[in-house]
């Protein structure tokens, strides 16, 4: 959200729920001036094993159906709850069912791509933009599906081909394992160029500056010491395998790439494995990011292994807005030098 911005659309609220300055004032949100016909396809991907709905937005309220992981649910509805010292005070109205708490919702949408056989000879990156697809080992439905790809996460795309089916499929790089998967090619869109291009490049990198405060949860941009971002995020937290912090002090975005496969750890013990995290801005060689997240919605608490856990909107905002730049075409960037990024208690 940029600071010089009037006020908050309604797809901003819901796709970053709560995200920075707007989560701290949202018992005065006047949600009524939003325009209700935006609720048409918004949808709601369940993000952990089980949720339940309630018939009030409360923990403390009846609960009345539950969901589990992946389940796809209309959101047709935000509202507030009275809980005045909650970090996330946002629920979701799953139609006329009850109401869901929206740090385990990730707010999504169905929208097919017209597929493109054309794909540069660098490769291109592209976008999920359904709730969820699979990515199969080969061109084939039938075929072995080796990983789940979730909204907005990002991929990089080799080639496309058409199967006997007549669907097209792209061929989708796995940059951990060096593995090639595919996925039908209408279930992700092409990011164009001009979505790529650096934000306020006119302000010089050494007047600009990204703070993560721990104890808040929040991260700030400044552009000549002036914020002109913010977003709730998510740093280190306590597993049953162990406390993960985030380190203070300073760093830089020194190492950045627009998508990258993070995995770690056994999955039956708070392990991760992670295909197409979006916007990564590495700052240390133990591989510290800041990052776009899909796997919870739950900002403004701790959730993660050690790295600031971002909407996967804020996430790309401020990859473009810092340095180095990625070009269209590169899978990353790797220099000498990036924006400063302080992180304070």
């Amino acid at each position: 959200m940029n600071a010089n911005n009037a006020g908050p659309s309604r797809r901003d609220f819901l796709k970053l729920s709560g995200l920075g300055l707007l989560g701290l004032s949202l018992p005065g949100l006047p949600l009524e001036l939003f325009s209700q016909d935006f609720f048409d396809s918004q949808q709601g991907r369940v993000t952990t094993r089980l949720i339940w709905l309630y018939d009030k937005p409360s923990f403390k309220a009846n609960s009345v159906k539950r969901y589990w992981r992946d389940s796809v649910v209309p959101i047709t509805d935000v509202t507030i709850s009275d809980d005045v010292n909650a970090y996330n005070r946002v629920w979701y109205q799953i139609g006329d069912e009850g109401f869901a708490y929206s740090g385990t919702i990730q707010p999504v949408r169905t929208i097919l791509n017209t597929p493109a056989m054309n794909i540069p000879a660098n490769g291109v990156l592209g976008e999920v933009t359904v709730p969820f697809t699979d990515a199969h080992e080969a061109a084939d439905s039938n075929s072995l599906a080796i990983y789940r790809m979730y909204y907005e996460t990002t991929h990089w795309i080799l080639s496309a081909t058409k199967s006997a089916d007549g669907n097209i499929w792209y061929q989708v790089l796995d940059d951990k394992w060096d593995k090639r998967y595919y996925a039908l090619g209408q279930h992700l869109r092409l990011i164009p160029d001009d979505e790529l291009a650096p934000i306020s490049a006119n302000i010089p990198d050494t007047q600009k500056r990204i703070q993560v405060q721990l104890d808040n949860q929040l991260v700030f941009a400044y552009e000549n010491d002036n914020p002109v971002f913010a977003a709730r995020a998510s740093s280190g937290a306590q597993f049953s395998d162990g406390t993960y912090t985030t380190p203070t002090g300073s760093f830089m975005t020194y190492h950045k790439r627009p998508t990258r496969h993070m995995a770690t750890g056994d999955l039956a013990s708070d392990g991760f494995d992670l295909p197409g995290v979006p916007w990564v801005m590495y700052i240390n060689e133990a591989g510290v990011s800041l990052h776009g997240t899909f796997w919870h919605n739950d900002f403004g608490h701790p959730h993660s292994h050690g790295c600031v856990n971002l909407s996967i909107a804020s996430a790309k905002w401020l990859f473009r807005w810092t340095t180095p730049v990625v070009p269209p075409g590169d899978q990353f960037a790797y220099e000498r030098t990036g924006t400063l990024v302080e992180i304070v208690k």
